[in-house]
């Protein structure tokens, strides 16, 4: 049989259900909820997901019509609904958490040792409290299956630019994430990491698992740091190969540790990589930091600067602060971009293709004007001409002037001074 989408009865109530044709070897033809679909190839990447979910003829052709249900919201003609969907919680016009809660009899928190009960007969799980209050609205499926057409019809967003590592093993420090929670966040440190050429990134037991698509959208085109990107079970692997690391972290610890500015994390690493060291900086979690026991295994604190009233910074923020210091003292740091049409930058003046006028220029420029003034009478009283010449030197060679100021300089002059056009023949 083809795979396509199916309504089936479940518990009372009507879902929308994705089951596979034969296989040989035979794989799972169960029907699957729609949402567990979209879940999967949402994610991970497409391919990724269709062979978590090994589902007989469900490839990426046979794909696109079943998240088309989703995205043009099918459902609602079939008055079907998914399980964790966000159209399931407006149809039972659920509107707060207090609400859900109110339709349970329990809801099983983690392995169960915490519950949470109402005067309801449902019963369901969440993986944590903060989970429950954060997603207790359920998921817009649909919107995930049209951001997934999309990647299939046109490929993953600046999936082109492939990017290349700023230096060589080990001559940058590796970006340690524990236990980060979001992949978006991931793909934002990502991002931070490429402008600033941090190019090893690791992570400590992520949350949601590893790789994830989420993680290369917010990434915007730092795929090569996503790519790279290694995940390990437990901090004692992340740092098992580097010499040195240093924490980051916003509260006081009562630890006797060195405590580090940017500045000077940047060139304590620097000096430990030229003697042959690999080295890395461990970043918290984004809801409450580092435990003080994986402070301790550190070799150094590092603060950065902040309001002493608010202190919390976004995990992506923090990466970009402390990569800006490791580029602001390295040799290959441009001013903005640079391509094929636009050569390098220094700070100051930007004269683009023109010239700084020479002295003969300005001078010019100085007599010209002077010239008209004396014409038209400017000069008066006689007396203080020469303190009024000086004046108005001064103050033209202050602004630097490039040769193509100074020409457009002249004619402005020129033009006041004998019209241009119409104003030439005016009476």
């Amino acid at each position: 049989m083809a795979v396509e989408v199916a309504i089936e009865e479940r518990a009372g109530r009507r879902v929308p259900v994705v089951a596979g044709a034969p296989s040989s070897p035979p794989v799972s033809n169960a029907g699957r909820p729609l949402a567990e679909i979209v879940a999967a190839v949402h994610e991970r990447t497409i391919d990724q997901g269709l062979a978590e979910l090994a589902i007989g003829g469900l490839d990426r052709e046979t794909l696109e019509p079943v998240l088309v249900y989703c995205a043009e919201l099918k459902c609602e003609a079939d008055a079907a609904t998914c399980p964790g969907c966000k159209r399931r919680t407006e149809v039972d016009g659920i509107a707060s958490l207090d609400a859900l809660v109110r339709r349970h009899r329990e809801i099983a928190i983690g392995d169960g040792t915490v519950t949470v009960h109402g005067p309801g007969e449902a019963q369901s799980t969440a993986p944590s409290l903060e989970a429950l209050a954060r997603d207790w609205a359920g998921e817009s499926y649909w919107f995930w299956a049209r951001r997934v057409i999309r990647k299939l019809r046109h490929g993953i967003r600046r999936a082109h630019i492939k990017g290349a590592a700023f230096a060589g093993g080990g001559e940058t420090p590796s970006v340690l994430l524990m236990e980060p929670q979001l992949a978006d966040n991931i793909g934002m440190v990502a991002r931070a990491m490429a402008n600033t050429g941090l190019d090893d990134l690791r992570l400590v037991a992520p949350r949601d698992g590893w790789p994830n698509e989420k993680a290369r959208i917010a990434a915007s085109g730092a795929n090569y740091v996503v790519d790279d990107a290694s995940s390990h079970g437990a901090l004692a692997d992340a740092i098992g190969d580097l010499n040195w690391v240093a924490a980051t972290t916003a509260r006081q610890r009562d630890l006797r540790k060195p405590v580090l500015t940017p500045e000077q994390l940047v060139a304590e690493i620097r000096k430990r990589i030229a003697d042959g060291q690999r080295c890395g900086i461990l970043f918290g979690r984004e809801r409450n930091g580092l435990e003080t026991d994986e402070v301790a295994v550190c070799d150094a604190i590092v603060m950065i600067p902040v309001n002493p009233r608010f202190a919390s910074l976004n995990l992506a923020q923090a990466v970009l602060l402390i990569g800006y210091e490791w580029m602001r003292q390295h040799d290959g740091a441009s001013l903005g971009r640079v391509t094929t049409y636009e050569a390098p930058i220094a700070p100051g003046l930007n004269v683009g293709s023109s010239r700084p006028a020479t002295k003969e220029e300005m001078l010019g420029l100085y007599e010209h004007l002077e010239r008209e003034l004396e014409r038209l009478g400017y000069f008066n009283p006689p007396e203080k001409r020469q303190t009024m010449v000086r004046n108005i030197r001064s103050m033209l060679a202050r602004m630097s002037a490039t040769e193509q100021e100074v020409r457009t300089l002249r004619g402005i002059v020129a033009a006041l001074a004998q019209g241009k056009g119409i104003g030439r023949k005016a009476p």
